[in-house]
């Protein structure tokens, strides 16, 4: 029933133990797995649109909550990225579908990019949407949450009350409304990366990478995957758009669909060599 659900494009929704935790996953076509990840504290609801794409172009998307965001359960006191990349690799063994490509969305992609080094054979490529990291940002990026008198808020709130720095200039905020935040679990995500050196996730092992990235991205300053790239070379192919924020992924949505599926299939086509 699962499988014809998934073969018709209809969403599965299921809820996989991974230890300890227990993380809602929304399941969604056939063919090559791409697991999505979503923002910290954010819900994977706003990659609706990339994932109807990357279905129709024959993959089946894997939205994954992670702990604290919706019904997505398991404790955030001393976890670091490591059990955060350990619940998707949980997830992917669980559902039997590895190696997958990943595509992250901000911090998710540092969950990606650890889980890329931590596991590599579960991993065929990485996308990061919005790849920051190295460049220190004059105000650290949880600071407007912290001031967050709510439980749960949409998008365009974090950023007309929180002062969120999550869009380009350009940008309506109201294209955010259907972005589900946690803010008390966008600054527990946060903290999971504290005691986990730079140098061990940067550069997501040897896995192919491609960088998406909004040239007015305040939150993740394009320089990152600049650097990203001249650090790592050919394997890094890095894709800068105009008038594009912190969440490009719906400032921008056909131009990224364009690229995570021109990337993705150059893969299936063998003209990208794997790690």
């Amino acid at each position: 029933m699962g499988s014809t659900k998934r073969e018709a494009g209809l969403p599965q929704h299921r809820s996989i133990d991974v230890g300890d935790a227990t993380l809602e996953c929304t399941l969604c076509g056939s063919g090559a797995p791409i697991v999505l990840l979503a923002n910290a504290g954010c819900s994977t609801g706003y990659f609706d649109q990339l994932a109807r794409t990357l279905v129709i172009g024959g993959f089946q998307t894997i939205s994954i909550n992670m702990r604290g965001v919706g019904g997505s359960r398991g404790s955030l006191d001393g976890a670091t990225l490591h059990d955060l990349a350990g619940d998707v690799a949980g997830v992917i063994k669980a559902i039997g579908c590895g190696p997958a490509h990943l595509v992250g969305h901000a911090f998710g992609n540092r969950i990606a990019r650890c889980l890329a080094v931590d596991q590599p054979l579960l991993v065929r490529s990485v996308t990061l949407l919005a790849a920051g990291g190295l460049i220190a940002l004059s105000t650290p990026i949880g600071t407007h949450f912290r001031n967050a008198a709510q439980v749960k808020m949409n998008g365009s709130d974090c950023v007309t009350v929180l002062g969120a720095r999550w869009l380009s200039p350009t940008s309506d905020p109201k294209i955010l409304a259907r972005v589900e935040c946690w803010p008390a679990v966008f600054i527990a995500h946060l903290a999971t990366s504290r005691n986990v050196p730079l140098d061990y996730w940067w550069s997501a092992g040897t896995a192919p990478l491609l960088v998406i990235q909004g040239l007015d991205d305040e939150a993740a300053p394009p320089g990152n995957g600049h650097a990203l790239r001249e650090q790592s070379g050919e394997r890094v192919q890095v894709v800068d758009l105009p008038h594009a924020g912190h969440f490009l992924l719906l400032e921008q949505p056909e131009a990224v669909a364009r690229a995570v599926s021109e990337f993705l299939g150059r893969q299936r086509s063998g003209l990208m060599t794997p790690h």
